[in-house]
């Protein structure tokens, strides 16, 4: 009865997606989940983060009243209704996948599962045993605390913490300028409260292209986010009513009394203590080795997702799932280009990019051209009052292929597919450029940038 031919360690978005796609290929499949089926994304973080970024957006067009024409009195918000409303989506989300679960007659147990040798895991705390053929460990990242100053649930919290909260605090240091403290601020200035953000790099968001991410710090700026760039936190000190934060940047040094401290700088894999080592997978800083397969080198042990420390999304952790199922089934599989895969942060402004960046493009070696288009020449961006930000496109000049994509503004996270696969399938900007888009949409800013490389551009100068 306990005998698979696949177990898999983690109910994430690689753990589920790898079981059904095991399952439908006719594997034997058990699933051992420590918490909730759906994993982080679904219940701690992609997806109640984004049912509270839409009540906040709600709240931000209800402060447009002048543009769009009303006005009201007596205007009050109630963010513990946004957090409910968050839980319940999560609690939907969950539920459907434990019908996936069942429909496909995937095994679920509740536990934490640990390997016993390449083909036994015993799930704690019951004690239980699996055996099973093949092994995929998808067991996710954890979020890294700054050195010195762990989370106390309190006061220095983590993302997890902080959407628990059934209150804004009326003040916070976010520390960290990557999507998930941008996305904060955008959440928890709209509700009122007074944010400092802390990033050591030069700028927010630095994983993206140079531009996107100055115009990212000047839109944050504008809406009375306090960014501090170049910038680090020394010290931490918890007080009864709040923590007290030390920021240094440049000669400049300055505290600064808050309600909260998020700290967003990062995750470090969930390896430990699982028994990979013992078993002879080969570790890099805790991330298992793993081929184009998501083999490791112990051939019948897999590994898929954030633990691999390839890149921490939930559509990479379900693509791996996916080749890691098909590898067990003896498919034939495909590598993963992990540059070619979309990247989004859902922060107001929302940015949305494929590909390389100019500056990598050019470390690289490549002759570039780059062209943008800003959304103020973008009809549908202006009826919705919502016309900052731009397209930008970069190309190789020899060959014409598009390198990257590149987008910052409103709803743009929905544009990125179709620019994601041009560059999987290597087309040029020719090709993009001749690519007729519905008018009117903000997605014409993304044609227009390809025309302005081709030398046509219409509606830019």
């Amino acid at each position: 009865m306990n005998d698979f031919d696949v177990v898999i360690l983690g109910g994430g978005p690689g753990g589920y997606v790898a079981a059904v796609r095991a399952s439908q290929l006719g594997l034997k499949v058990a699933l051992i989940e420590k918490e909730h089926l759906g994993g982080v994304c679904l219940n701690w973080g992609c997806i109640p983060t984004k049912s509270l970024l839409r009540n906040a957006e709600v709240i931000h067009l209800l402060s447009k009243g002048k543009a769009f024409g009303f006005k009201f009195d007596n205007l009050s918000v109630d963010y513990g209704e946004a957090h409910k409303r968050s839980r319940s989506v999560a609690t939907r989300q969950t539920r459907r996948i434990g019908i996936l679960m069942k429909n496909h007659h995937i095994g679920v147990y509740n536990g934490v599962g640990r390997l016993v040798s390449a083909h036994e895991v015993e799930i704690k705390p019951s004690g239980e045993k699996l055996t099973a053929k093949n092994i995929i460990v998808a067991t996710g990242a954890g979020p890294r605390h700054l050195p010195g100053y762990p989370f106390d649930g309190g006061r220095v919290i983590n993302y997890r913490t902080a959407l628990d909260l059934r209150e804004v605090p009326s003040s916070a240091v976010i520390v960290g300028a990557g999507p998930i403290g941008m996305e904060f601020a955008t959440l928890w200035s709209r509700y009122g409260s007074k944010i400092t953000v802390v990033e050591m790099m030069p700028h927010v968001l630095p994983n993206e292209d140079q531009d996107i991410s100055v115009e990212a710090e000047r839109q944050f700026r504008r809406v009375g986010i306090d960014v501090k760039t170049g910038a680090r936190v020394e010290g931490i000190s918890v007080e009864k009513s709040g923590a007290t934060v030390t920021i240094v940047e440049g000669e400049k040094r300055e505290a600064i009394s808050v309600q909260k401290v998020l700290v967003a700088i990062g995750f470090a894999p969930n390896s430990e203590n699982i028994g990979l080592e013992k078993i002879g997978v080969g570790m890099k800083r805790g991330h298992p080795d793993i081929d184009y397969r998501m083999a490791t080198a112990v051939p019948n042990i897999y590994a898929i997702g954030d633990v691999t420390g390839k890149l921490g999304l939930a559509h990479v952790a379900s693509a791996q799932g996916m080749l890691a199922a098909e590898a067990i089934a003896g498919r034939p599989t495909h590598a993963l280009n992990y540059v070619k895969i979309p990247r989004c942060t859902y922060a107001y402004p929302e940015v949305a990019s494929v590909g390389l960046s100019e500056k990598q493009a050019r470390e690289m070696g490549y002759e570039v051209e780059t062209a943008q288009c800003p959304f103020a020449a973008n009809g549908k961006a202006l009826a919705m009052d919502d016309n900052f930000g731009f397209a930008k496109i970069i190309e190789e000049t020899k060959e014409k292929k598009i390198l990257g994509v590149h987008l910052i503004g409103a709803h743009v996270t929905e544009l990125i597919a179709g620019p994601s696969g041009m560059i999987s399938l290597e087309r040029t900007v020719e090709e993009l450029a001749q690519t007729v888009h519905p008018h009117p949409t903000i997605s014409e800013a993304i044609m227009e940038a390809a025309q302005a490389l081709a030398g046509r551009a219409i509606h830019i100068g």
